[in-house]
Parts: structure tokens; sequence; C-alpha cells
């Protein structure tokens, strides 16, 4: 919309009458009489639900009135049974249709005594109408297209929020029951006259109601069977009323006069019934209803089960078959459908309006009509302003206009700035400041600068620094030049002051002077100074601003000629003459109001009332008032000023219209306007309102007056015949016609009708012919819809300073078929859409503003507003706030609704409005709504004339700022241009994939570290085959070398560890094992200890004793339900014949909290080690066989299981080597720690690699950081250590941390220069913006950025790679280049298990960070995870390794063989069959780089992408967790972490918030748009949760099934859940 229009969407609230039922109340009375008449099938909730069809007899078709047109009696009687009422005239027929009712529930049924019925009755038949975008007709439609839809009810889940996100209903949204029998008597008087419900609410029955409206009769009593016998009478009243056909009863406005009789009738309910019902959430598996009515249990599972019912159902359109490329996904392009209708007529011919007659008293310029009105009769009224009682406020005469604009003149140009340089010359801009109650004050500025020659820009006066499009406003006034701004005292008084009490500058707004105009602020010009009134020329007159689409604001320049000669058009086609009187309600300030009432009414010194928005909202009627009072010949209104003049009436006897020749209806090209006037017409007929009295017109920023009707001409010329009665032109036409751009008129059958009328004639002095709306502009055809251009003296000339969009709209060639330019002269775009009908007269369809094109077909933004709004009117939702707008989202328009939805309605009932509104919107638009969001009340950003400000709430709802207090997202129904689901092609065999790459000359992917055989190294461990014999030779030839040093949380150092007392510890620990223990050679013995020393010593204590020892992570104290059930989970599983601890785990593992979280009595014996025994053992055990088992490495995956694998002595030495080697361990090196030592590679560092390299190791807990997080790096630092390795979780708590204090550590003397390298261990794709952001932060700090890299390790091995590989050389350390272990492939091929290089910042790009360098021993190749093919260079496929270090197998209880030896012992099917492989269940690629190592081999990059495991299908492609996580973190920024799953192949999204509840809702849409456009994928449901609600484990991975298992389960307690149909 426009701003005009947007102005009509304002609500009002009116007063009602006293005593008035409740919408509710009304309802629940009438489903009470006639509930003993119907069936009633019992519902899911025990409440029957009306649903009733009007009938005549059985099978009797739908009853259905004709009209032609208003006003013409001629009614002939048909039937009895079936009545139709015909009229003369040939023009196409209006069609009501009945549609089928559904009532509420009865629970929701207020009492209601007869005296408040009747009244309602009267109230009813005063004509009120909700809104100009009423449409009788329509709504009968919407509820027809809806009972279809009755059939298929959605079943659709509704969305469930936590308690506090409800909004708190007010007490009468739940009305219990009614049991008062006394109530169901005294209604039941009325009989069953109110027993044809016609519509969704149920409403009385129709001529019982049309004869009230005709009688205002005060009883209710009327008995059915005068109304039903079909008396001519009837019909004859029937044919006044047809063209307001009120069928539905709406709601009444909220009655604010008699809240006590309201709420009087609910004096039984029991005490605390509000809050009696809870809200639906998660965590509670309580029943609760969907949108449909129908009970399901609230728990997920069975409502995503709903969904997917609900999304089985077959798309249209379908997706259309044709060939993709392996890895191209191509998005479908709509194509056109075979069957849309085509335009058949001939070419239009371009049509010309009356011929401009001058007559010879028309003044030469505006200016000399004022001198000559001002100096001739300087008494003539020419404005009356009123007060907001309604009073005259002021009288402002011709003589005063003229003496004031002279003073305004003279000031302008001779009292701002100096003689020698003044501030405003000639030509200049000016603002103009003035409110919409002072029309007196902002004429004489206007006339002021038009004597000045400086250009007047009229603007809204800004009510605060950021008002929405105020900014916009700024960028206007900044691109005109303007530095002065005139405005009123009054309202300069009201501007925002700075402390000073200067005017701040507004946002966006450049520097201005802000001059008074009123009188006495201003000089009175000396007698000699006059100004220089020329004849109209080209310079500009004035600018006139219009808001675009997208928000911004440009300024359309109108020359002196143009002014004119459009007054003098105007004149001509109203007829004005001089002296008359006009009644104005329009904004003075632009558009219809300042062309009549500032303007053309000076041209014929016409007298203007001047009606503020004010005063309209205290009285509606004021301007009816005013037309009588005054007997004013012309009115300048909007359709809403009718549609409250409708509401707010009530039988006045004194008015009377009958002095109006013209009712101006400045928005009357609005399709939706036809229903406010037909309907005021109906009303006011009998006041002395004349048919051709009202003249819709058309208009447009560019090209001012399009066109007006103008039939007062006909009586003028021919007097009052028969012709003059000629009703004006109404066509009924097909929507779906419409959206191509055909004009079609409807057939009887259609439910989705535009009913159009004329807005009369061309302007005289104009051409008009119709355009095709894009590309070139051809002219249409007959039947086709265009946008309307005009060629005139009288229109604008240019979009200030914007030439190239200047050409586009007012420099515009209009071409015949054959390519040749209709005129020499230019035409202007009007920005309608619409057609030339016959007879010349002109229909309006729509705004180009208003246009959204889905998929290829033309909707309009209003007409979408008309449908919702038919859908149970006034109930749920305010009337005229409601915003309908269009999206992007790939690569196609979506529509989104915005509504603000009553604080009364309830969850449910929004969410069964919205689902019912969807409905409506496809089957009589035959278009998906995309999204529907319905806000709080007053919430959206208004214009400053009250209406929704369109674009400002585009933006909130795409930054995510819109505060929805419900929302629907359908994607899955409106996004058809997906690309096609990939088809697997199982044919191709391995070998011929093999062949392939070979042919197109793509290397095998295979790659190895170094080989182990040839390195020359004096490692003298490698005599031992055994870790426990290394240990005893340390302690005798370097006893007193310190191996590791543990630090506390302050940095300092809690215990060190010799080679000896490592030594000495472990024997005595054997003992215990052996003497207390009784334990045996090989028994399991589970290690409960925080990361420290003692788990360090029990672990050689096990190997000394011949025990295998499994290291466990002891319970968290504060957390025992969750975490001890897991200790006892390894234990048991692990078959530990003994637990060993330390005292104080001993005591909470038999503690009272532990018995409530575990059985306590089947823990195996618990060994502690705080108290150990004195002696040596006898002998320490050596194992026989270097293949027998060491210890075991427990661990749970991302996805959930828990397994432990066994690590031989043989391997375990081998990995201890093979560390040694990559990193350059020696004695003399000290490497600092900070990982947690259960499995993986963190326990080979932590507890393995010192005893094999003898290097110290530093020890820093991760779980210190967490009160101390500088502790790591400044442990670093200070002792100076080279290589260091650490956890994504520390190096996050760092980054996060840490980020403010890097200049406070540097003082502190934290240096990290020293560092080669920091290694973070991982088993997961590196996180490449994490380790970048912990580069990027620790610089200042000495921090190489290439110091920083990942390892990569896995069960089957727990390191493959580790290390960044050291190739550049010293010199290179300065130079700045990209990092070369970094690439970047596309996103879309990687679906396609396809590896494509691209470049940074291509779209679809994905950057991977290389894992490491390959270790010493290992070789890794890429296999095809189905075939066990190998796989070339470009493919994505499982990484496989072989190596010394592999772990030998499983150990799982059930001892699964099948699922461990295809892990740990795979042959290629295909190449070389004979090595035996570990499959880690990793997919990845290998890319040879340019780099080469230091023995000039070829470097070869590992890119981890991601756990085969996790990996989801959807849509037959491969998807990775983390890239649609990475895009959902960026979409808005209160999620702060996200996690995604599967489930029954929906994709279910879960976000962490951090902000307020009210914020959740504004990520649903959000996080659907990203999705789709990045990933081409639907989101199924989107989860609002809490920050830490997505459980991590200790590597910081996510563990997205336990999450999956938490939310099926309903235990995540969600701030919201939505789920997208």
């Amino acid at each position: 919309f426009s701003d005009s229009s947007l102005e009509d969407h304002t609500e009002l609230h009116f007063p009602s009458l006293a005593g008035d039922i409740t919408q509710k109340g009304y309802e629940k009375k009438r489903s009470k009489l006639i509930g003993a008449y119907l069936p009633q099938p019992p519902t899911a909730n025990g409440a029957a639900v009306v649903r009733c069809r009007l009938q005549h007899s059985e099978g009797a078709p739908r009853r259905t009135f004709r009209s032609a047109h208003i006003g013409v009696c001629d009614v002939r009687e048909a039937a009895a049974r079936e009545r139709v009422a015909s009229t003369a005239g040939n023009r196409p027929l209006f069609y009501f249709r009945f549609g089928v009712d559904q009532a509420l529930p009865q629970e929701r049924r207020a009492p209601v005594t007869p005296s408040s019925a009747s009244r309602y009755h009267r109230r009813r038949s005063s004509g009120s109408r909700d809104e100009r975008y009423r449409s009788d007709v329509h709504t009968e439609a919407v509820q027809a297209a809806l009972a279809k839809h009755k059939e298929r009810k959605m079943a659709v889940p509704m969305p469930s929020k936590r308690r506090s996100l409800v909004v708190q209903t007010s007490m009468d949204a739940y009305t219990p029951p009614d049991t008062s029998s006394g109530s169901e008597d005294e209604g039941s008087v009325q009989g069953d006259s109110q027993g044809t419900p016609t519509s969704s609410q149920g409403s009385i029955n129709m001529e019982h109601w049309i004869s009230q409206a005709i009688h205002g009769s005060t009883t209710s009593t009327t008995s059915s069977s005068s109304t039903q016998s079909g008396g001519s009478g009837a019909a004859h009243r029937l044919a006044d009323v047809m063209a307001q056909t009120h069928i539905e009863n709406h709601s009444a406005p909220p009655d604010v006069t008699t809240y006590t009789s309201e709420h009087s009738i609910q004096v039984e309910r029991p005490q605390g019934s509000t809050g009696s019902r809870t809200a639906p959430k998660y965590g509670n598996a309580e029943l609760m209803e969907t949108g449909d009515g129908v009970p399901v249990s609230s728990r997920v599972s069975a409502k995503i089960q709903q969904l997917v019912n609900t999304l089985k159902r077959p798309k249209r359109p379908p997706l259309r078959e044709f060939f993709v490329d392996d890895f191209e996904e191509l998005l479908e392009v709509q194509q056109p459908d075979p069957n849309q209708p085509k335009p058949e007529g001939a070419q239009m011919l371009a049509m010309r309006g009356e011929q401009l007659g001058v007559v010879t008293n028309w003044p030469p310029s505006l200016e000399a009509a004022l001198q000559r009105w001002g100096t001739i009769s300087p008494k003539a009224p020419c404005l009356t302003t009123m007060d907001t009682n309604g009073k005259p406020l002021y009288i402002l005469t011709y003589g005063k206009l003229w003496t004031r604009s002279m003073k305004v003149a003279y000031s302008i140009l001779h009292k701002l700035g100096t003689k020698q340089e003044p501030m405003v010359r000639p030509g200049d801009r000016v603002a103009l400041v003035f409110p919409n109650n002072d029309p007196a004050a902002f004429m004489a500025a206007f006339y002021g600068c038009l004597l000045a020659e400086v250009v007047p820009v009229p603007i809204e006066v800004p009510l605060t620094r950021k008002d929405a499009g105020s900014q916009q406003i700024g960028f206007l006034l900044g691109s005109c030049g303007v530095t002065v701004a005139l405005t009123s005292d009054a309202c300069h008084k009201g501007l925002p002051k700075s402390p000073t009490g200067e005017i701040p500058q507004f946002k966006g707004w450049p520097k201005l002077l802000w001059f008074v105009t009123e009188s006495k602020h201003l000089s009175k010009p000396p007698r000699d100074w006059f100004p220089h009134i020329k004849d109209a020329n080209n310079d500009t007159a004035y600018i006139e601003y219009k808001t675009c689409k997208d928000g911004s604001v440009l300024g359309v320049t109108v020359t002196r000629t143009a002014l004119l000669t459009h007054c003098q058009a105007l004149t001509q086609a109203c007829g004005y003459t001089e002296a008359e009187t006009i009644v104005n309600v329009l904004d003075f300030k632009k558009d219809v109001g300042l062309w009549h009432g500032i303007l053309t009414s000076v041209m014929n010194m016409m007298h203007v009332i001047s009606i503020p928005y004010s005063l309209m909202k205290v009285n509606p009627l004021s301007w009816i008032q005013k037309v009588c009072q005054y007997k004013a010949k012309v009115a300048c209104v909007k359709s809403r000023d009718m549609h409250w003049a409708l509401v707010a009436h009530r039988d006045q006897r004194d008015i009377n219209l009958s002095s109006l020749r013209m009712l101006i209806v400045a928005d009357g090209a609005n399709p939706w306007s036809i229903s406010s006037c037909d309907a005021f017409l109906n009303v006011f007929q009998s006041k002395g309102l004349r048919q051709e009295v009202i003249c819709p017109c058309a208009s447009s920023p560019e090209a001012l007056t399009v066109a007006i009707r103008r039939y007062w001409l006909k009586t003028v010329i021919t007097g009052p015949t028969d012709d003059s009665n000629q009703p004006p032109g109404r066509g009924v036409l097909s929507m779906h016609g419409l959206t191509y751009g055909v004009i079609r008129v409807d057939s009887e059958e259609k439910l989705s009708v535009l009913t159009v009328q004329d807005v009369g004639l061309v302007m005289p002095g104009a051409i008009m012919c119709s355009v095709k709306p894009d590309g070139v502009p051809q002219l249409c055809r007959t039947d086709e819809i265009g946008e309307l251009c005009v060629c005139a003296v009288a229109t604008g000339t240019s979009y200030y300073g914007l030439s190239g969009m200047t050409k586009n709209t007012f420099e515009v060639f209009p071409m015949t078929s054959s390519g040749a330019p209709i005129s020499e002269y230019p035409f202007i775009r009007t920005g309608l859409l619409g057609f030339v009908g016959p007879g010349g007269l002109v229909f309006v369809v729509g705004k180009m503003d208003g246009l959204m094109v889905v998929s290829g077909r033309r909707h309009n933004a209003d007409d979408i507003v008309a449908t919702a709004l038919a859908v149970e009117p006034m109930k749920f939702v305010y009337r005229g706030r409601i915003a309908v707008f269009s999206v992007t989202v790939l690569h196609d328009e979506r529509i989104v609704i915005v509504a603000e939805q009553r604080p009364d309605s309830t969850e449910e009932d929004s969410f069964q409005w919205m689902s019912r509104v969807l409905q409506a919107i496809d089957s009589i638009h035959q278009v998906g709504v995309y999204c529907l969001a319905l806000v709080p009340a007053n919430t959206l950003p208004k214009t400053p004339l009250g209406g929704i400000h369109l674009s400002e709430t585009k933006q909130l709802f795409l930054e995510g700022s819109l505060h929805p207090c419900n929302v629907l997202m359908c994607p899955h129904t409106c996004v058809t241009n997906l690309p096609k689901p990939r088809q697997k092609q199982p044919e191709i065999g391995p070998a011929s994939v093999m062949v392939g790459n070979l042919v197109s000359g793509k290397r095998i992917a295979q790659a190895s570290g170094r080989d182990l055989g040839q390195i020359e190294d004096n490692d003298q461990a490698r005599k031992f085959l055994f870790l426990s014999e290394v240990l005893q030779w340390r302690a005798q030839t370097t006893p007193d070398h310190i191996l590791y040093t543990l630090l506390n949380c302050r940095g300092a150092i809690a215990n060190s560890l010799t080679c000896v007392q490592l030594h000495k510890r472990a024997e005595k620990i054997a003992v215990m094992l052996m003497e207390r223990g009784h334990l045996q050679d090989g028994d399991h013995v589970a290690l409960v200890y925080p990361p420290g020393i003692d788990l360090i010593a029990a672990f050689y204590g096990c190997l000394y004793a011949g025990c295998v020892p499994i290291t466990v992570r002891p319970p968290h104290p504060q957390n025992i339900a969750t975490t001890l059930p897991t200790v006892k989970m390894i234990v048991e599983v692990s078959r530990s014949a003994c637990l060993m601890t330390t005292q104080l785990i001993c005591k909470l593992l038999r503690s009272r909290e532990a018995a409530a979280a575990v059985d306590v009595r089947t823990w195996p014996l618990i060994l502690d080690t705080d108290d150990l025994p004195k002696k040596r053992p006898a002998q320490i055990c050596k194992p026989c066989n270097p293949d027998t088992l060491a210890y075991l490495d427990f661990s749970v995956s991302t996805t959930g299981m828990l397994a432990g694998v066994k690590m031989s002595h043989a391997a375990t030495s081998a990995f201890c080597r093979s560390i040694k080697l990559q990193c350059e361990l020696y004695p003399s090196r000290e490497v600092a720690i900070c990982l947690d030592p259960y499995c993986g590679l963190g326990f080979v560092l932590w507890c393995l690699c010192s005893v094999y390299s003898g290097h110290q190791s530093i020890l820093i807990p991760p779980s210190e950081l967490e009160t101390n997080p500088a502790l790591w790096l400044l442990a670093v630092s200070q002792y100076k250590v080279r290589d260091t390795f650490c956890s994504y979780s520390v190096m996050e708590l760092c980054t996060k941390g840490l980020g403010s204090q890097t200049e406070s550590l540097k003082a502190r003397g934290l240096d990290l220069s020293r560092v080669r390298t920091c290694v973070v261990v991982a088993e997961e794709r590196p996180r490449i913006a994490l380790t970048q952001s912990f580069s990027k932060l620790f610089k200042d700090l000495g921090l190489h950025p290439r110091a920083v890299s990942t390892s990569f390790g896995c069960r089957v091995n727990l390191a493959i790679c580790l290390q960044p590989h050291r190739l550049w050389t010293l010199a290179e350390q300065g130079t700045s280049g990209p990092d070369p272990t970094t690439v970047y492939v596309d996103m879309r091929a990687l679906r396609h298990d396809r590896v494509r290089l691209v470049e940074r910042g291509s779209p679809h790009s994905l950057p991977l960070m290389e894992s490491g360098k390959i270790l010493p021993g290992v070789r890794i190749i890429i296999a095809n995870p189905e075939t066990k093919g190998p796989l070339g260079d470009s493919h994505l496929g499982e990484i496989w390794v072989h190596s010394a270090h592999n772990a030998s197998g499983y150990f799982t209880i059930y001892g699964d063989e099948s699922l461990q030896s295809d892990h740990f012992n795979s042959r290629l099917s295909f190449g070389d069959t004979q090595t035996i492989w570990a499959r880690t269940g990793y997919l990845g690629f290998l890319r040879r780089t340019e780099l080469t190592d230091a023995n000039g081999e070829r470097h070869d990059a590992l890119y981890v992408v991601g756990a085969l495991d996790e990996a989801m299908e959807l849509r037959g492609m491969r998807y990775h967790p983390i890239d649609i996580e990475t895009s959902v973190i960026r979409a808005h920024k209160s999620v702060t972490e996200c996690a995604v799953f599967t489930w029954t192949n929906l994709l279910v999204v879960v976000v962490e918030l951090d902000g307020s509840e009210q914020e959740a809702l504004d990520l649903v849409p959000l996080v659907t748009n990203v999705v789709l456009e990045e990933h081409y994928l639907i989101v199924g449901v989107v989860v609002v949760v809490d920050i830490g609600v997505i459980p991590i484990n200790s590597r910081g991975e996510k563990q997205r099934m336990h999450l999956r298992d938490g939310f099926l389960a309903d235990q995540l307690d969600p701030i919201y859940v939505a789920y997208n149909m």
C-alpha cells in the first residue's frame, strides 16, 4: 500500500450502545436456540460443533441474489422458495453466496437477555461496517471456500509455547458453560427467526435482519412466518438493501461504556478460573487440542506424526522431471501453466480526455489568483479550521491569506541570513513541517513560498528522533538541499528538544534552521516591496514526497505550469464555481487533499471546511455534520471516513446530504472501496444522498489526478433525464484471470472474484493508455491488465535529483505491437494497474507497489488483506492493522501476512484463525502464504497518519525484531522450486569408478605419513616393548627428572612427579591391587579420578600389577543424577573387577544422592588410593605378549553411543613413538596440556607420552579455566612453552572469556611469541571460525597466526593427524600469505559427495581447514562407504586408516563381532584388496598441495568433513549438521547455539536463544529462510530453547542424538516449538 492507503487501515474504537450484547454472548444464545433443531455430531472435546447449510428443500441449490445496481426497485417475484432481485441494466451481475456456518463450541456462549438482543439487531441494522476492506460478497466467497475445506480438516499440530510466553488473556475469553435456565427461556421468545445461519459466525436470518434494517424495529419477536412467506414487501425491501447485504454479524466495537452489564452476566464464575487453564507446554504430556479441535497428546512424537501426515498430502504443483548433472543442483524454474488464460482482445487504443477548455477569466498563475481574491474579496472565507469538539476554530479569509503569504515571502527572502548572504534564494527548497490540525498556517506558508519563488517541500511532523520512515524523509530533505524548515508555533513547541532547548538533528536529517511562520514572528514587508507575480512557467512549484514500496522516499517535482493546468483540469472535471463550499477530511499536505483543498480551491475562491484527523477520531460523523451545516457542495473523503460514519451513525434526524453534488472518494481506485461506497449510499440515500454524487477518483504522486467519476456533468448538460440515473460501471472479474493479468468476467460457479467500480473518465486534456507492467512499455490488449500511463501537462515532471528513475517513470514512450511509439510526447507511469473499459471508463484493480509476483502470477496485497479479513472478521485481529508484503526467499517472492492480534483471543483461537486464513487464501487466490504472524496490539510501526508503515514492518520482520506472539510458517506448500531430489545410481560399480578416475586423470585418493622404518633416531625407549619397562628404565637412569607438573586454578604448582616418584607410587598401587583387591593378571580396573597426578600413578600401578586400566570421568558433585549413571554404565560394560579412586569420590559413590541415582550395592570393590601400603611388590608383572591388552579406551560418541576400544601394548608403544617423532619430543622439552585425560588423544598425551619421550608435561585441568580463563595461556607464557595442546571448549572459553582483556593480559606480561604449535585435539571437522578468531584475538600477544592447528583422531585410531607441518622457513614467517591449509569447496557439490574447489567468497562456498599432518607410519585411503571401492581425489568418501597404532577392536559386553570386524578389519572391494584397513566412520577427502615436505615429497592434506553417523540423508543428498547450524547461528544475533537432527524425514532445528522470550518467535521465519536459501531444505520443526539446553560432551562436541531423544521425550522445556506446515 502507499501511505494514503495505509492510513485507511487505522483502527478506531467507538463507544457502542449501552447494554450491547457481546459477540460471544450473542452466539451462545443463538446456538442454544437452534441447537435443538440440528444434528450434533460429537466432537473430540465433547462440544457439539454445529454445522448447517442454508437449504430451501432437499437438494435445493444455494440461494443466489443478483443485483446489477442499487436503488432500482423494479423487483419481480420469483418462486416463493427462491428470491432473486434482478434489475434493469445489462452490466455484469453480482453474485451473493452464503457459506457454511460453524458455530462455536457450547462452552464459550454467554447468556443474553431479550432486550439486549433486540438492541443488538438495531445496532447491526445501522449499516455498521467494519472497514473499507469489507466486501460481503467476498466474505461469502471466503466462507464458502472454507466450507469446502471443512471436510478435510487441517491436522496441523499447534505450536507449543512456554507458559510465560502465553499472553495472559482477559477474563471474558473463558466463559464457563451457562447453567441458568432462565436465560434460555427468556431468549426463546425469538423463536426460530434466527434459525438460518449464513456465515462463519452464525448470523441472524437474512430477511429478518433486513426488515429490522428498514424499520429499525425494536422488537425481536417478529414471527418468522411474515418474513418467510416471501411477500412482495420483503422482496421490495430486499432490493433496497441488497448492496449492503451485511450478512455476517461482526462483533461490535468493544463496549467501553457498560463493562458492568457485560460482566454481570458472568458472576457465577468459580474463583480463580482464569488461571485454571494452563498453556500447553513441554514437560507435561497433558492432552491439548490442535488447530482443528482434535485432541492429541502433547507428546512431541504425536505432533510430529501429525505434521508428517499433513505433509504427506500431494503438493500442488508437482515437481517436474528433468535431468540433473551429478552435482549441479538446479532450482526448479516455474513452467508456464499451459491452461493459463491469455489475453485475446485487440490492441487497445489510447483514450483521450475531453478538451481542456480554458475559461477567459481563469488566472494566469495560482499566485495571481490569490492576489485577485485577496484584493477584490478580502472578506471572502477561504478556510475554516475545526477544534476537536467540532467547533470552528478559525476562519481564514482571502484577504488574510494574501497578506500573511506576503509576510512569509518577505521574511523568507530577507530575514534569514544577512543582506549580503541570504539563506534562501528564489529556486531554493524549503521544508514545510505542519501538523494535521493546522491547515491555515500551512496554507499561508505554502503560498508564501510560491510568492517568494521558493520551492516548498511539505513533509510530516517528525514525532520522535527515530520515527518510522522519518529517516527516509531526512534523506529526501538532504538530497533536495533543504536548510530551512517552516513550521507553526505549536508544532515548534512540540518538537523534541535537547536540554539546551535546541531542536536536535533527527536521524538521517540535514541540519535545519527552524523558522516559525506565525504572524508575530514575521516582519511586515515595506510599502515598496511587492512579490514578483509571473505567469505560470516551467520552474518547479513544489515537491510532493512519495514513499516507495521499499520505504525509500522520493520527491516528485511539479512545475508551475503543471500546477496551474492541474487546477484547471480539476475545476473543469469537478465543475467547481466561485464561492462553493467544500469539506476536506484528507491530509492537506499531499495528494487529493492538497490538490482540492489548498490549490484548486484558491483558484476558484472556494471555501474549504477542513476536518482534522483528531476530530474524526473523536467524532467520525463530524464531516457529515459539516456538510449539512455549511450546505457543502463537495466533500473529499476516503472510504475509511465513509466506513467510520456508518459505524457511528445512529438515526440522526437532522442529517441532510442533498446539498452534495460530489463526494470525492480519494482512494476509490482501491477495488475494495466499492463496498464502503455501496453501503454508505444505501444508508444515506434516505438522507438526500444521490447515487451519482459518489465520485471515486484515481491519483498517483507522479501523475497527479489520473481519472475522476463525474456524472454531474450529464445532469448539468442534459438536464435530469432518465439517462442520468445510469448506474456506475461495475465489473465482476475473475481473480484467477487477474493473477495472469487477464480480464475475465467471472462465471457463476467461481468463488474468487474481484468486484471493481470505475473511477470515471480520463482527465480533461490528458491521454491515457495501459502498458505491460514489466519490460518494454508495450500497449496492452483490451482484455489485459496493465500499468496505466498518462500523457498530460498536469503531471509531475521528475523525481528530484534522480535522473535514472525519472527516465523510467516520467519519460515512457508506449509502443504498439509492431514496435512503433504511439506518440511523440512522453507518458508517465501512474503506478496503478487497471484497464480502460467500455465507454472510456477507467478501472483500477491494484497498485504496482502492492504487487507480489509469486511463481509468475501477480497478486495484489490489498486483495490478500481483504480475504484474510473476511475470515471470522473482527474476532481475533484488529481490522486495518494488517500488513501484507512479500519477501524474496530462494529466488521467488513469498507472501507474508502480519496482523495485530486482539488481547482477548486465546492461543487456540488465534491458531485456528490463522489456519483458516491460509485455507481461504489458498482457495480464493490459489497461492500459498509463506508466513503468517500475529503481533500484540499496537506494536506495528505507524505512519504519521496512524496507518501501518509497511516497509518498516517488512524491515522488522527481516531483521527479526517484530516480536510476534504467534507465527505460522507454511514453506512446504509455498516452496515449489526446490531442486529435484537426487536419484542414486546403483549400477556403477567400484571398478568403473576407479577406471573413470584414471581416465579423467584424477588420482586415487591415498596418502601416508613418514615411513617409520626409514627414520633414524636415537630413541632409547624403542628397546622396550612395554611402557611399564620404559618407566622403570627412566626411574633408574634419570630418577630426579620431572615428568609431570600439575597446576591449580591460580597457576601455582599443585603437585609434581619425578621419574622415581612415579615409579614408587605405581609399585605401591600394584601391591594394593594384588593384596587388597586380590586381582589376577588381566583383570579390569576402573580409574575414577579427577584430572591430575593420581590418575597417572594409578594407571602405571595397574600396568605393574598386570591389570587392564579403564579411565572414567568422575561424577559431578553438583549433578550426580545425570553424571553418575554414565560412570556406573562404563564400570559395568567394561566388566571392571575393582574401582580405584580418591577418598572424596569414594564417599560420593556411596552417598545418599548416589543411592537415588543408581543401585550403590552393585558397585565392584572400591579401593581408596589416598591410603597406600608402604611395601614394594615382590615382582613387577611383565606381559608375555605385546599384542595383549594394555588398556581400554571408553568414550561416548557424538551420536550418543558408548563404546570401549582395545589398545594393545604394541599399539600403545607405536602410538607414543609416532607422536614423539611428529612433535619432536625430548626430555629437555616442556609441553602444556589442557585436555580431559579420559579418552582418545587427550588421555595419551596426559598419561603416556611423557613416560615414553621423557619430556615434562605441564598439566592444566580444563575445569580450572571456568574460574580463571587466563590460566592456560598464562602458564604457556610463564613456562615459555613451545608446544601446547587444548580442546575446542578450552579455546572457546578463552575467546569468549578473554576477548576484552587482551590489554590487561599484555600488561601482566603474557607473551605467546614462543608458541610454535598450538594443537586443538578433536574428533570432528576443524572449527575454522573459532581457530581464526582465537588467532586473531591473541595475535597482539605474540601468537603466530600459523601456530594454531588441529588434529584428527577417532575410535579406531586415536590420532591419525597431528601437529601442523612446519613447512614454512623463518624467512616466510614474516610474510602474510593466506593459510595454505584452508580450501573453499562448493557446498552443493559436497551434498552429492563430490569435492569441487571454488574461490573464496563465491556463493555456496564452504571453508575447510586441513586436519594436521598425517602421523609417521599411518596410511590413509578414501573409500566409498557403501561399495568399499577406492575413490578419486574429487570425491567425498570415508577415511580408512592403516597403522601400527590402530586399536585392535571394540570391547563390548555382547561382542558384536560383525560390527567389530567391519570397523577394524576392512578390505577394499577393488584395487589393493590385501591391506587390512580400519574404518574411521568419518567422511573426508585428500588434496595434494603445492607444498613440499622436508624430504622433498609433495604434501597431502587431509580434510575431515563430518561423521558418517551424523550426516543426514534428505532429498537424496547428504547434509552435514554443522553446515546448517552455522547458517542458522548467523541468521540472528540472539541465536547463540544451534543443533539440527532429522526425525521421520523432517528436519528439526533447535536454537538456543540469548535474549528475552519475546524474541523466540522472531527466530522461526529467519531460521526457515536461511536454511531454504543456503541449503535448499525446508525446516519441519523449529524449537527455541534456553541457553545450555543443547548437550555438549567433554570434547566440546554437540550430542545431537541425546538432544533428539530429549526432544521426543518432552524433556527440553522449550520456549516455543513451531511446526512448519
